[in-house]
């Protein structure tokens, strides 16, 4: 380290007596990290593949000692090798067959989840599927719960917490770049980003807290350890990282797009033009949609999620009153507000009611409809907009670009080979690690502020790999995976 000699030049005995401090130090830094737990040892059992009829079904049991279990199974084989396919006849305890088919067996902890793990792959059939799971829960294993073979992966070290989400985002992957991504996740790209920022980070409060434990060395600490260089680098990396975890969320999670404007502008023809179908009434009568209409498009293997409001006016009428509660509660989880003006009237009274009660940070764009018949229009009827895009919704004519504009808005940079897929957490936990660095670099004079403010970004970036987890959290990211997995 390069302050050592600072220490040694002092101290005849610095030596043994600093580098104990320093072992001390960095148990401290890395203990600060929650360690993962090995998993219960009763076996769990569970159907892996999707629910219905199929030439192959899949029941996956994970435990100790399951070899016993896997020869009563199949009561035919006795050599029962790892790792190597076996076909035979399942039995039951009387020795009928309930299927044939073929038996893996996975010894601890050469498995995916650290345990012994037996598949059993019979025939896709529901019935069979659910006889030969019953089986396995009379020789002594009991149900396992959702996502309860990767949580023990998790646990037992075999994956971190990122890589056990993007499992689930595999699964539920709608889109090939959405696959491609969650893959580069479950192969550890964006664990190895947050390991190495971590690693980075453990070094500077070593830095910073060895500082600490030497009060009395008169030394410039952060001339002489190039401490706020080192913070900078830092927060240059994590923000490469964190503008990378935003492109990610964008196309795990997509973006919301609501259509707004006054009655019989456009909105349900311009839905009903950009899902390609006709999935909204439309009629020259004011007032026609009185519900919200969702429909789910994609823009560069980004799922949007489109919601034409009902028009937001006063109304007598109870039943279109219900869609317009239903159009502000969407305007409050919009991401994009697409306001649809009518270049012959502008922004005229029904649609200045509609902008003023518009959620203050939403993104606008403005929406000029109709240029078929008013080709001349320039739009610029809503300043307060960040784009201002001429469309005709009947023609399809610059549709292309509202498409481009919505991708623009919303942060979107492309596919890349670098991108892994990334979620809200994520990103929130990188803003926490970011403002943390933020405010170690203007507390640096005085060195225990700066600690702190380091020991928080580190326990904020372990959040995202669960080395500092708490268990309600892991509770709930499990609970929302499938059985099976």
């Amino acid at each position: 380290m390069d302050f050592l000699p600072l220490f040694f030049r002092s101290f005849s005995e610095a030596p043994l007596f600093f580098f104990c401090s320093i072992d001390c130090l960095m148990a401290g830094c890395l203990n600060t990290i929650k360690k993962p737990m090995m998993s219960k040892n009763d076996t769990i059992a569970a159907i892996a593949t999707a629910p219905g009829s199929g030439g192959v079904g899949i029941v996956r049991l994970s435990g100790s000692r399951l070899l016993p279990m896997a020869q009563a199974l199949l009561p035919a084989t006795q050599n029962i090798t790892p790792r190597r396919a076996l076909y035979g006849d399942f039995c039951t305890a009387d020795g009928e067959t309930i299927d044939q088919g073929l038996l893996l067996y996975f010894p601890a902890p050469a498995s995916f989840t650290g345990e012994d793990v037996i598949e059993l792959h019979g025939h896709g059939g529901t019935v069979v599927l659910n006889m030969l799971l019953q089986r396995c829960l009379q020789l002594g294993a009991r149900p396992a719960e959702p996502g309860e073979f990767s949580k023990r992966a998790f646990l037992n070290g075999k994956i971190d917490l990122a890589q056990a989400e993007s499992i689930a985002d595999l699964i539920e992957a709608s889109g090939q770049s959405a696959a491609r991504m969650a893959m580069r996740s479950l192969k550890g790209a964006f664990s190895d980003k947050i390991h190495a920022l971590v690693d980075e980070l453990i070094d500077l409060r070593m830095l910073v807290e060895a500082t600490l434990d030497f009060p009395e060395e008169e030394i410039d600490f952060v001339r002489d350890t190039d401490a706020l260089q080192r913070l900078a680098r830092l927060q240059a990396a994590l923000d490469a990282v964190l503008n990378t975890a935003r492109q990610g969320a964008i196309l795990r999670e997509g973006m919301n797009i609501v259509l707004v404007g006054a009655p019989n502008v456009g909105k349900s023809s311009l839905l009903n033009a950009l899902a390609g179908d006709e999935v909204a009434i439309v009629t020259d009568i004011a007032g026609t949609t009185r519900d919200t209409v969702r429909e789910e498009i994609r823009l560069d293997g980004i799922p949007v999620h489109i919601i034409d409001t009902a028009g937001l006016r006063e109304t007598d009428d109870i039943v279109e009153q219900k869609g317009i509660e239903r159009s502000r509660r969407a305007l409050d989880h919009a991401d994009i507000a697409l306001v649809l003006v009518d270049p012959r009237e502008g922004i005229n009274p029904h649609t200045r009611a509609i902008l003023d009660n518009l959620p203050p940070n939403l993104h606008q764009i403005e929406v000029v409809n109709k240029i078929d018949l008013h080709p001349e229009t320039a739009g610029g009827f809503h300043p307060a907009a960040h784009a201002t895009v001429r469309i005709s919704a009947k023609t399809g004519a610059g549709l292309e670009a509202l498409k481009q504009a919505l991708l623009q808005q919303v942060g979107w940079q492309g596919e890349s080979e670098g991108l892994f897929l990334a979620r809200s957490r994520h990103v929130h936990a990188l803003h926490r690690a970011q403002d943390e660095l933020t405010a170690a670099a203007d507390a640096a004079p005085q060195l225990d502020f700066m600690a702190e403010h380091l020991r928080l970004a580190q326990n904020a970036l372990s959040e995202i790999t669960g080395e500092f987890t708490p268990d309600d959290l892991l509770g709930v990211i499990f609970s929302r995976f499938c059985i099976g997995k």
